[in-house]
């Protein structure tokens, strides 16, 4: 969907409310989603974290396996070379250590990659919201004047 241009001094008070209530729905839905990718990024990165405390003198250590976020079940490491990684809705494969820690660290940068758009983003629509803003004082303003040069009339 394109964005349209649109002069904001060509726009009366209760235009300019419209467009500062959208305005604001998406920074908070960008801010959100910014969010939810840094815990993504946050996740990928304890994945590269905990793959590399695999050391060939673990294997045969017992350990606790995730099935669920709330549910682990004992488990023994039996080669600390080859490791299981969830790739997304719910498929696993199975990689090297050395391909493991790259592929998330390629998930890294990707998300990385994306926070750094998103910002931009983000502050062209603070940037817009404020001019809104000042545009709609702007307004308000001239509207008591010309309520008090009436008055005093």
């Amino acid at each position: 969907m394109a964005e349209q241009q649109v002069q904001l001094t060509d726009l009366n008070l209760q235009q300019l409310q419209e467009v500062k209530r959208q305005l604001d729905e998406e920074v908070e839905h960008l801010t959100n989603s910014f969010g939810q990718l840094k815990q993504a990024q946050a996740k990928y990165r304890s994945c590269v974290a905990d793959i590399e405390e695999l050391k060939p003198t673990t294997s045969g250590n017992p350990l606790l396996v995730p099935l669920t976020s709330s549910l682990y079940v004992p488990g023994k490491i039996s080669d600390p070379e080859q490791v299981v990684i969830d790739i997304g809705t719910g498929y696993y494969v199975k990689k090297s250590r050395k391909d493991a820690i790259e592929y998330y660290a390629d998930k890294v940068a990707y998300v990385q990659k994306n926070l750094e758009k998103l910002q931009e983003t983000i502050e062209r629509k603070q940037d817009n919201l404020q001019s809104c803003v000042g545009v709609m004082q702007m307004k308000m303003q001239a509207e008591r004047q010309a309520e008090q040069s009436q008055a005093a009339q």
